[in-house]
């Protein structure tokens, strides 16, 4: 019996198994209403609307603090002998790996060919309103963290959770708290296992075939599958061997450069072809508020920018608060505004220029994709590319890989945690843990699993359920530390460096003259 012969018998018979829970739970979570001819799918109106509600709770946050923010990444306000892991930026850029992928490449491609160019504005705006839903989701997993006695730190739902509704609404709060942990490790785990780790595996190897020659080519056969599971296996395990620290310093490298090539490709088009820029921004002003649009109209090609948007930076899902939790600091609201970057690089930067560069090139397969082709999403955006940089294809591919393999590390490190809270922290747990991840790595480039897939896609959105109740039950929470760190960031502006923790217990004691840095009024 050959390899493809039973690496298609694992497909059939595992889809066979799963397919119906699939479509039971897929059926539920992703339950759409029909609304003036479009479909919305609830749960992305669940964190839309998150994201409207925090921004407001908040007084624009993401808006009023963004300087801050930066401020932060930079080191301007760190704390050398604070406990964590990681500084600011490597924590950014740990996060930024887990959602800067695929996702950015062929996701925003599908989203203007089915919801036309106006999509593009519905995907920024639902960034913008997903920067408040990350701060606070962030600011909680740092607040309600576990630093270990080897100085190793944990954190995520799994933690704020149980803690946050026991410090709040007492011992039934912590009974519900232990139930929803529990739910949340066991979402985290599975869509890490499947969604985070052999989705990525199997689209990047895809995409390696794609430009070496197909199935007839070099890396077509099921000998290059597994060569390339394993190569891949073998880097992720030894990457995962050195925890947070290893991850950060592979992706804090790997995320700024491999952004930056992408990123400048996108500006070479759009610089060759800048006569057509104005053109293009004023398709995608008027895609979004054309009745005529692509998939029903304006709420056709806002529901698919959103959903675009939801699925791409994962605001609300309560993944990214595992990573930043590592970081060195005392104040959790400082790393909650460094997060609320992420959906800003993942969605407003690196989404928005795939998709005007895709836009402004036009290329032909974008326009067949339109009419209803089934053209792949990475295919329209290397074909965009392919127009000014003919050789750049190559390039997409590397990136992809890379991209592919930052969210395996990453995601490996957010099954970790969800493991170990399940089962502990012993060596041989974690052991366990990271062996049975390698070897999902393998099995990524030879089985396709999809049904899995579908169903880890369907638990992770089932997870952002349970986190987004939380995060409205503990958004005092979140509102007092962000006042405490205000206060700290005046004081140090002051030259009150010894006092600034002092006084950041104090909340919203005293003014600010500092407008951007003024703190809010204390919410109960």
């Amino acid at each position: 019996m050959t390899l493809d012969s039973i690496t298609e018998n694992i497909d059939e018979s595992v889809s066979g198994f799963f397919e119906p829970i699939a479509e039971w739970l897929g059926g539920i979570v992703f339950y759409s209403v029909t609304v003036a001819g479009a479909e919305v799918p609830l749960i992305v109106t669940w964190l839309v609307v998150a994201g409207l509600v925090f921004t407001g709770w908040f007084g624009f946050v993401q808006v009023r603090k963004f300087r801050l923010a930066v401020d932060v990444v930079r080191g301007k306000y760190d704390d050398k002998d604070s406990a964590g892991e990681v500084n600011h930026f490597q924590a950014l850029t740990a996060a930024v790996s887990g959602t800067v992928g695929l996702g950015n490449i062929a996701g925003v491609a599908v989203a203007v060919s089915i919801g036309g160019a106006g999509a593009t504005f519905w995907m920024i705006l639902c960034g913008l309103l997903g920067m408040a839903t990350k701060f606070v989701e962030v600011t909680l997993g740092v607040k309600y963290r576990e630093i270990h006695a080897d100085g190793t730190v944990s954190g995520g739902p799994m933690h704020y959770l149980p803690k946050g509704l026991a410090e709040r609404f007492g011992r039934n709060g912590k009974n519900l708290g232990k139930v929803l942990a529990v739910l949340a490790s066991i979402m985290i785990l599975f869509f890490g296992l499947f969604g985070g780790n052999l989705f990525q595996v199997n689209q990047s190897y895809a995409q390696l075939v794609s430009v070496t020659g197909g199935e007839s080519g070099a890396m077509g056969s099921s000998g290059g599958a597994l060569f390339f599971g394993i190569l891949v296996a073998a880097l992720v395990g030894i990457v995962l061997l050195g925890g947070i620290r290893s991850i950060a310093q592979v992706t804090s490298r790997l995320i700024p450069a491999m952004a930056g090539i992408y990123i400048a490709a996108c500006l070479v088009v759009i610089l060759v072809n800048l006569t057509a820029v104005p053109a293009a921004i004023s398709t995608i002003i008027e895609g979004a508020f054309n009745p005529e649009g692509v998939a029903g109209g304006v709420l056709g090609a806002l529901i698919i920018g959103f959903k675009r948007a939801a699925f791409s930076n994962e605001a609300g899902l309560g993944s990214a608060p595992i990573a930043h939790s590592a970081v060195k600091t005392k104040h959790p609201a400082s790393e909650g505004l460094v997060a609320l970057l992420e959906p800003f690089i993942d969605t407003v930067v690196v989404c928005t220029m795939t998709a005007l560069t895709i836009v402004i090139a036009n290329p032909a397969s974008w326009g067949e994709a339109r009419d209803g082709e089934s053209i792949g999403g990475v295919t329209i955006t290397s074909d965009a590319f392919e127009t000014v940089l003919p050789w750049f294809p190559y390039v997409l591919t590397v990136a992809v890989i890379l991209f592919a393999f930052s969210t395996v590390l990453t995601w490996g490190y957010y099954g970790l945690k969800a493991w170990t809270y399940l089962f502990g922290r012993s060596r041989t747990s974690e052991t366990v843990y990271k062996v049975l991840y390698t070897l999902f790595a393998v099995s990524g480039s030879l089985l396709t699993l999809q049904t899995l897939i579908d169903l880890a896609d369907a638990v992770l959105f089932t997870l952002a359920v349970i986190n987004i109740i939380g995060l409205y039950l503990l958004a005092p929470v979140v509102k007092r530390e962000l006042n405490s760190f205000l206060e700290h960031v005046r004081a140090r502006k002051a030259g009150e460096v010894g006092e600034a923790d002092a006084v950041g217990a104090a909340v919203g004691s005293g003014g600010d003259k500092d407008e951007d840095d003024e703190p809010e009024k204390a919410s109960v």
